[in-house]
């Protein structure tokens, strides 16, 4: 993502090299691959998602600190837990800097 030119998710942060090695892994871990970026979205397609509640929460722990605003502000503003029933066999990861 970094080398494309994405500035980083708007309102958020710059350092598009922390984003990048961090959709890296979940490259390595979730078969995710970047399907689009824009001014302030990323979108994933998941080849591996989460199958159960105890991974999802995890992973969702690892999208609150990538981008809180999915929890926080998402079209469906949330806890923690609930996000994560969200992942289970999810084959999009949609994110959103507001």
């Amino acid at each position: 993502m970094a080398v494309t030119g994405w500035s980083g998710p708007c309102n958020y942060g710059s350092d598009t090299a922390k984003f990048s090695a961090v959709v890296r892994d979940w490259e390595h871990r979730f078969g995710a691959r970047v399907v689009a970026v824009g001014f302030s979205t990323l979108h994933l397609s998941i080849a591996a998602p989460p199958a159960d509640r105890h991974e999802a929460l995890l992973v969702a722990a690892e999208h609150f600190a990538f981008c809180p605003d999915n929890v926080w502000q998402g079209s469906r503003p949330c806890t923690l837990a609930a996000y994560a029933e969200r992942l289970i066999d999810a084959f999009v990861w949609e994110f959103w800097w507001d």
